[in-house]
């Protein structure tokens, strides 16, 4: 099972950027699709950005334009470069794996908390 840890959430105003980052241990990280998931307060997780073994990215409507979701297999990390924030974006931010091949090997990191203010 491949443990994941995000760091880089913060406050930031809107119109700002953040990066955030999740590094992969446990496990061979190129044989993982890779995921970041957002919650706002009060609401159901939601996929923002996702990135395949091969780096292909698929984005959330809400975020396409804005958002880039990257991944270095050489270091174990997937991130996702956040700009033009809006207060919307406010959430706690979560990284995901899924195994390419064995789909019930899926990990999920602990979140990080990214707020935007008007």
């Amino acid at each position: 099972q491949v443990q994941l840890v995000e760091s880089g959430g913060g406050l930031v105003q809107a119109g700002g950027s953040l990066r955030l980052s999740c590094v992969a241990s446990g496990s061979v990280f190129s044989i993982y699709n890779m995921a970041w998931y957002r919650q706002p307060p009060g609401e159901q997780r939601e996929l923002v950005a996702s990135i395949t073994d091969g780096g292909s990215p698929n984005y959330a409507d809400s975020v396409k334009g804005r958002f880039t979701v990257s991944r270095d297999n050489a270091k174990n990390r997937v991130y996702l470069q956040m700009n033009s924030l809006k207060p919307e974006d406010t959430a706690v931010y979560y990284c995901q794996a899924t195994h390419i091949a064995v789909k019930f090997l899926q990990s999920w990191g602990q979140g990080t908390q990214v707020t935007v203010s008007a």
